[in-house]
């Protein structure tokens, strides 16, 4: 969850089509993106879970229509210090007009001496969260379908108070092909083979904790998952784009961890030659990503590798994907510093901390981890990359701060891939 939900519920792993263009350049504690050369184009892709969302419907968009908003300006200052081509935040409330409205009044505005930048293009859909299901899906005997109502969220078909809470957004540099978009909102559950769904403890059949009913209405994305096939010179790449749910705030079902578990497993099949035949996006086309492809998997998963609370092997799904190019792991020296200051759960950890890319409560944990990922296809090359963790000398690490934070709980990650012609 962001660093807007109280502290006490920080104890986990958390986490409309329109299309509307970078100058580069960064201080010399932020590496630059890399140089075009003669075989390829050197792109910087980029994920943040930047908190931007609200507690009620229609306050980002209020928040964000005159450029005065305090962590409007820090989340807009380390994008313009990071300067990716291709950006997806996620926890950015659905709203176009809110979305035009952060490039406008915050991106385009230069923050404490960054130079602006500008996306001419921009890609934005709904979500599933606080969408109402009608059912009690937490199984306590009511249904709640009145927005704003305590227990609402808990049934609605994505964790959130209104509908479009904690969505998403892509901005990039680069023409989004919007005809060869594809988006899975409304794929359900039940039509993945060999789901995860949960079962109910309390009763002798399998996998019963959702009713018939309800799961021909579940979706398993709790917000969207989408595959913006992005257009750089002559090359296509596919920016598969999700933010799985925290695989907590739930009981011994684990309904929130299986369906995390298969949120991740979702891209794992969608780009495995053949894997994603049972795939159908909103638009009724069926069948995953075409064998050849090339792309890049981004998000915020909820899910370390080693440590916090998702199932196991959830994150290694796509970090051991035959596919998947896992050579270079963003790192920073900051998160390093964070886990030895900050102790607790930290110190039990197995995963080495200078690849963490989000700062939780400490006690009684998760602690620090990697939950944010950018991950590309075999055959495009890894030239660079980091987590925007600064050390606590360094004069930017105003930007990322401690709890409560004056961005985001957790951190921009980014790589530069090099794209032939």
């Amino acid at each position: 969850m962001s660093s807007a939900v109280r502290r006490s519920r920080r104890i986990a792993v958390r986490g409309g089509l329109l299309a509307t263009a970078v100058m580069l350049a960064a201080l010399p504690s932020v590496a630059a993106p890399a140089a075009a050369h003669g075989k390829g184009e050197d792109v910087r892709f980029a994920t943040f879970n930047a908190s931007l969302n609200r507690s009620a419907a229609g306050t980002l968009r209020s928040d964000l229509s005159t450029p005065g908003n305090a962590q409007a300006r820090t989340i807009a200052e380390i994008v313009q210090r990071n300067r990716p081509d291709v950006l997806l935040i996620n926890e950015f409330d659905f709203d176009p007009v809110a979305a035009r409205l952060f490039q406008d009044n915050y991106l385009s505005v230069g923050q404490n001496g960054a130079k602006p930048i500008r996306y001419p293009h921009r890609f934005i859909a709904p979500s599933n969260t606080g969408v109402a299901s009608g059912f009690d899906l937490n199984n306590n005997g009511q249904v709640v379908t009145q927005p704003g109502t305590p227990g609402y969220g808990d049934d609605a078909l994505g964790f959130g108070d209104f509908p479009g809470q904690y969505g998403m957004v892509v901005y990039s540099r680069y023409p989004i092909d919007l005809g060869g978009a594809r988006t899975f909102q409304n794929f359900l559950w039940k039509d993945m083979p060999g789901a995860l769904l949960p079962d109910d403890p309390a009763t002798p059949a399998p996998a019963d904790w959702y009713s018939p009913e309800e799961l021909a209405v579940f979706r398993l994305s709790s917000k969207s998952h989408w595959d913006l096939p992005i257009r750089i010179g002559k090359r296509t790449v596919h920016f598969l784009v999700s933010h799985p749910t925290p695989p907590v705030f739930d009981g011994p079902e684990d309904r929130n961890g299986r369906r995390n578990f298969d949120e991740i497993r979702f891209w794992a099949d969608y780009v495995r030659p053949g894997g994603g035949r049972y795939i159908y996006d909103d638009q009724g086309r069926r069948g995953g990503l075409r064998p050849g492809s090339k792309f890049v998997i981004a998000g915020d998963l909820n899910s370390d590798p080693r440590d916090g609370d998702s199932i196991p092997g959830a994150a290694q799904q796509l970090l051991d994907h035959r596919w998947i190019n896992d050579g270079f792991t963003p790192s920073s020296r900051g998160a390093v510093e964070a886990s030895a200051l900050q102790g607790g759960a930290n110190t039990t950890h197995r995963s080495n901390p200078k690849y963490d890319t989000a700062d939780f409560a400490d006690v009684p944990g998760p602690g620090n981890v990697r939950a944010d990922y950018v991950l590309p296809s075999r055959g495009l090359d890894v030239r660079d990359g980091g987590v925007f963790w600064p050390v606590a000398s360094d004069p930017l690490s105003r930007l990322t701060g401690t709890f409560p934070f004056p961005s985001s709980d957790h951190r921009l990650v980014w790589l530069d891939l090099r794209v032939g012609r």
